[in-house]
This record gives structure tokens, C-alpha cells and sequence, in this order.
């Protein structure tokens, strides 16, 4: 950071919140209006203090997105022809751009970390090369796709739209690394979007076109970066589709036909889109992922042992996949429920370890009322918890395993916290009574605006 981020930011933030401002009626009704400006500040606040972090007490990925994306940015003060091919370059090096890609260390046809480099380039251009407006300018472009995630939950399941704006903004692991100058940001703004896309698009039926351009648009932007998220994401959300079309059947006897026919037809259309996202890019391919999986774990505990204490061991892995289906259990604990309180070993894993505890308390506790057949009962039978659990869980096995270290697991399971939260409160307003609210809860809209 440099002295022009203190002179430069405000106006840039003055921008940004007169934007908000100003579109804030048209994406918000009079219930959740009054989380719009607060999610986008803790966004901003977030992608800041990360900044902040890394430039005073570590070296890490955002202040080398940041150099590399300078040396795009000069390239553009050289020759804007030369600059705007090292942002759509398709990674071949021709005369022109190969004196700038030599310094370019993530630059090549398999490097899922130059595509954040192209965007704090284009943001770099806007802003003079200022670190803290780029980064601000990540959070803001990325609160659009949790707005519309928010929105998604909220127009399912309008009785708790209080407790999902804290699932989607206010988790402090997910502001915090899932706003700042990092694939992570992009990522979750990205899968915000693809999740309306698919709710707005393919379950309500309206505006399909546009749907599927942003649907397709944010799965560009995942596979560029994280596949591994699509490979999660995808199959249970085509089985939610398919679930949500059974329930339009009015006949209880048609319904009953249909839905197995339904379910298996998801089910193989889930398998189809797991296997051709693998195919297509051969870290994940089916039959190396157990492999991959080993290669990367052991990279990461050999990262941990410089962070004392981050560490976490959960299993020999043999690079299988049969290895790694018996280090699930393990993994989903760790993912989800860890580190405890008594793992941490600094503020960021602290606040890490206050979230897994929250976690579990509201998990058992759901358990402990309902009891654990009739709450996998519900979950099977509320498409929105089918895909909220499923994702998580799947995505939370994977990260678990891949992981390593407390440090990388904070970071690579946002995804999944916005999701497996919003599914236990949703699920919790399903097993608690409503008197008042069996057709329409009090204090909650018959219909959210649409975003």
C-alpha cells in the first residue's frame, strides 16, 4: 500500500456508495432493504483489512496478484494493444506481449491464478494501480453475487430472511477472505450468481435467457479458477431442478410416479456434468482425483509446518479414491466443526473456531429436537436442503482431505459456509412452530423483490 491509496480510496467509496444508493430500491423491498448498505460496508471492510494484513505482517497471494497485475498495467501505459492482449490472451506468447510475460509468473494455458490477474489488471487501468481500490472494487463487483444468493434464500424461504443475511454476509471467515484481491472473492461472487441463475431460471422459468448467460458467465469464471467447486456444485444443484419439477405435479398419485422417474433422470444428468467438468480439465480427472487429491495435501502439511500449530492430520492418504471415502468422516468433522476452540492458535483461526463451534451447536441442536432420521427425512424431501447439504457436504469431504492446515481451510471452505448455514436455518424454521405463520409469516413479504 502506498500514499495515493489514502487519497485516491475515498472517492472511489464515495462512487461505490452512491451506485448502492442509488439501485438499492430496485433490488430491495422494505424487509431486506436495511441489509443492503451494511453487507456491502462489511465486504469493503473486509477486502480492506486483508490488504492490510498481508502487506504489514505476511507475504501472500494477494500482493503477488497485485505486482503481477502492475507489470499488465504498465504494459498498457507502453502500449494499450499490448496491454489488452495480456488481458485476453488465450495464453499463446507472441512478439508483442513477450518481454511482459517473462516477469509474468502465473502467465500460461494452465494457470487458474492468471484470470485474477486479467481482472485486477481491467481494475488497475480504472484506479491508477491503487491496491486498496482494486481490492474494493473485487468486494464490490463480488457483493453482487451474494446479493443475489441472499435473494435466492430469501425468496425460498421468506421466514428467516434475518437469519440468512447473516449466513451470506456477516460470517466473519467469509467477509473477510471471500472479499479482497483473491480467486476466493471472484469465486463466491461467481457461484452467488450461478445459484440465482438456476433458481431464477430453470425452477421459476423467467428471464431464461438472461439466466443462462449468467449462469454460463459464472461458470467461466469458477472453471477458471476453482473446478473443483463446479464438481460440487453442479450435480446437486441439477438433482435440485429435478426435485423442484415433481413438485408442480399436482396429482399426489402422478407425483409419486414421477418423481422417482424425475430423480433418477437428475441423477444421471448430475453424473453426466461431474464427468465432462473433470474431463475437461485433467487435474480432476475421475480416475486421478484420489491422486491429485495426496499431491496436494502433502503440499499443504509441508506449508504447515512453517505455521505452527495450523497443522491438522486426519489420515494417511493413498491416492485413491476408496482412500479417500474412508478419510470422509474425518474430513467432514474437520471442515465443518474444526478448529476448536482450543486449536487456535491466533485471531484468525479463533474466529475460524468461534464459526465451527456455532456450527455445531446449531447442528446438533436441530439433531437433538428433531432427531437424526426425521431431519435426513426433511433434507430429502426440501429440495433447497437436498442441495444446501449434499454441496456442503461433498465440497466440505474435499477441502477437508485436500487441505492440511487450518490456514488453507479457512480460505477454501467459504463456499460451502453461506450454504450449510442457510440450510440449518432454513431447517430450523421447518421443525419450529409457526401458529401465526402457516400460510404466511408475520413480518415477512409474500414475495421478495427480484434482483
Amino acid at each position: 500500500m502506498e500514499l495515493k491509496d489514502l487519497f485516491i480510496t475515498p472517492f472511489y467509496l464515495a462512487i461505490i456508495y452512491a451506485i448502492a444508493y442509488g439501485i438499492r430500491s430496485s433490488v430491495t423491498n422494505v424487509y431486506t432493504k436495511k441489509y443492503f448498505i451494511p453487507a456491502l460496508t462489511v465486504k469493503v471492510v473486509g477486502a480492506i483489512a486483508l490488504g492490510i494484513l498481508y502487506h504489514t505482517l505476511y507475504a501472500g497471494d494477494t500482493n503477488n496478484y497485485y505486482r503481477q497485475a502492475g507489470i499488465v498495467y504498465h504494459a498498457f501505459g507502453d502500449s494499450f494493444a499490448a496491454g489488452w492482449e495480456l488481458v485476453t490472451t488465450s495464453g499463446d506468447v507472441t512478439p508483442a506481449i513477450s518481454r511482459y510475460t517473462d516477469q509474468l509468473n502465473w502467465f500460461g494455458h494452465g494457470s487458474n491464478e492468471y484470470f485474477v490477474i486479467r481482472v485486477a489488471a481491467v481494475f488497475a487501468l480504472l484506479s491508477f494501480n491503487t491496491y486498496t481500490v482494486i481490492a474494493v472494487l473485487f468486494a464490490a463487483v463480488t457483493f453482487t453475487g451474494m446479493w443475489a444468493m441472499y435473494m435466492t434464500f430469501a425468496k425460498i424461504r421468506p421466514q428467516t430472511f434475518k437469519e440468512l443475511a447473516i449466513a451470506v454476509f456477516f460470517l466473519p471467515s467469509v467477509f473477510f477472505w471471500g472479499s479482497g484481491l483473491l480467486k476466493d472473492s471472484l469465486c463466491l461472487g461467481a457461484l452467488g450468481w450461478l445459484f440465482y441463475a438456476f433458481y431464477r431460471g430453470a425452477i421459476e422459468r423467467k428471464n431464461i435467457l438472461r439466466c443462462a448467460i449468467l449462469g454460463a458467465g459464472a461458470v467461466g469464471v469458477i472453471f477458471a479458477m476453482k473446478t473443483y467447486i463446479l464438481l460440487a456444485f453442479m450435480p446437486p444443484a441439477l438433482l435440485w431442478v429435478f426435485n423442484e419439477s415433481t413438485r408442480g405435479i399436482r396429482s399426489k398419485a402422478l407425483r409419486l410416479v414421477a418423481k422417482p422417474l424425475f430423480l433418477s433422470v437428475g441423477l444421471l444428468v448430475a453424473g453426466y456434468a461431474f464427468v465432462q467438468i473433470s474431463a475437461a480439465d485433467a487435474r480432476f480427472d475421475i480416475e486421478k482425483i484420489g491422486a491429485q487429491s495426496k499431491l496436494t495435501a502433502e503440499y499443504l502439511q509441508g506449508v504447515s509446518k512453517t505455521e505452527q500449530g495450523s497443522g491438522y492430520n486426519i489420515g494417511e492418504q493413498d491416492g485413491t479414491l476408496s482412500g479417500m471415502a474412508k478419510l470422509a468422516p474425518q474430513a467432514l468433522v474437520v471442515a465443518l466443526f474444526r478448529p476448536f476452540l482450543w486449536e487456535a492458535r491466533n485471531p484468525t483461526m479463533a474466529l475460524s473456531a468461534l464459526e465451527a463451534t456455532y456450527f455445531l451447536v446449531l447442528t446438533l441442536r436441530i439433531l437433538w429436537r428433531v432427531g437424526v432420521l426425521k431431519t435426513l427425512a426433511l433434507i430429502s424431501s426440501t429440495p433447497v436442503l437436498t442441495l444446501c447439504f449434499v454441496f456442503s457436504l461433498v465440497f466440505a469431504i474435499s477441502v477437508g482431505i485436500s487441505s492440511g492446515n487450518f490456514g488453507t481451510l479457512v480460505r477454501y471452505k467459504i463456499p460451502l459456509m453461506p450454504f450449510y448455514l442457510s440450510g440449518l436455518y432454513i431447517m430450523q424454521s421447518l421443525t419450529m412452530a409457526y401458529p401465526r405463520r402457516a400460510q404466511q409469516p408475520a413480518g415477512a413479504p409474500p414475495q421478495l423483490a427480484r434482483v
